[in-house]
């Protein structure tokens, strides 16, 4: 995974590797670094709901690990403050996604971050994370 500070791509990559809900849907870390993370994932046919569509939890959840991924790129513990998803297209079974996470800003301890969505080069939603570096005990 390319990164420019060493100690940002452990701190990303131990948060992924002790993610237990990304992980067990396949949720794959693709890149992270600077403000920035690309997360993938496939559409299984456990994610499909009685429309034959991906629930819309899935794509909101993929973008916030992406979400997680890019704003926790600086080192410090980040969480999300709150979420906004704009679901664009439907999504089917077997469909290959990949959320592109980018900040926008930071301030003090807060951040905004956007994350779009794809599948190919087709935006499938749009979400926005508002997120909160954390103070550890």
């Amino acid at each position: 995974m390319p990164q420019s500070a060493p100690e940002s791509v452990d701190a990303v990559q131990r948060m992924y590797d002790a993610d237990a809900a990304s992980q067990g849907l396949g949720i794959e870390l693709v890149s992270a670094g600077d403000g920035r993370a690309v997360a993938r994932m496939r559409v299984t046919a456990k994610m499909v709901n009685g429309h034959a569509i991906a629930h819309g939890g899935y794509l909101f959840l993929l973008a916030d690990s992406a979400f997680a991924f890019a704003c926790n790129s600086y080192g410090p513990v980040t969480v999300a403050a709150s979420g906004d998803i704009t679901f664009i297209r439907p999504v089917r079974e077997g469909d290959l996604l990949e959320a592109r996470a980018q900040e926008r800003t930071r301030y003090g301890r807060s951040g905004i971050y956007d994350v779009t969505v794809l599948r190919g080069d087709e935006v499938v939603a749009e979400f926005r994370g508002r997120s909160r570096v954390i103070e550890r005990s």
